[in-house]
């Protein structure tokens, strides 16, 4: 059984949709450029939610999430990226996650992992990995939102849009808001 597996591979996709769906809007200079008062660019965070993804889940079942190989305070440097060279990152970590997940069923929830040889559920490991995730994809959004100004396409229901929303909601479950995402992406490429 996986249902309650499957609502985490959801809400992990729903977030890696949002990632994705940012990124499309920047450029490559953009990318990189902080923000004001030294803050962290979308480069740093993706580097940084990579490289906790990648960890955490390499051998997720088997070794502890924090990897002898990781090293965490290279995340937090600032660096400079393409575009290209900041997707790649951010699906590598994903790609680990979403492969780790495939692998579970719901009674592996109830099993014990190990992060920084602190011992926790499977459950417990995944709630925090996705209150993790979910708040750096909201500092990207963020970040990106302030870069685009008035170009910036909104990922949720515009301002002034939530009435015709409510009328007609589309994309209220997490896979729904992934493809709508997902979706969009195609559109602009073309």
């Amino acid at each position: 059984m996986r249902e309650v597996v499957r609502v985490f591979e959801a809400e992990f996709n729903r977030y890696k949709a949002l990632g994705d769906a940012t990124f499309a809007q920047l450029g490559d200079d953009e990318v990189s450029r902080r923000p004001p008062g030294g803050g962290n660019s979308v480069a740093i965070i993706v580097w940084h939610v990579g490289g906790n993804l990648e960890s955490r889940f390499t051998e997720f079942l088997t070794s502890d999430g924090e990897k002898p190989w990781r090293h965490r305070e290279e995340e937090f440097e600032g660096r400079t990226a393409t575009r290209q060279e900041l997707v790649a990152k951010w699906n590598r970590g994903w790609d680990v996650l979403l492969k780790s997940l495939s692998e579970l069923s719901d009674v592996d929830l109830q099993r014990g992992v190990t992060i920084r040889s602190q011992s926790v559920q499977v459950n417990e490991a995944l709630h925090r990995s996705l209150g993790h995730v979910a708040y750096h994809v909201g500092q990207i959004v963020y970040l990106a939102k302030s870069l685009q100004g008035k170009r910036w396409q909104y990922l949720t229901i515009p301002p002034g849009q939530s009435d015709a929303y409510n009328r007609a909601p589309r994309s209220e479950k997490p896979a729904a808001h992934a493809q709508m995402l997902a979706e969009r992406i195609r559109q602009a490429e073309k």
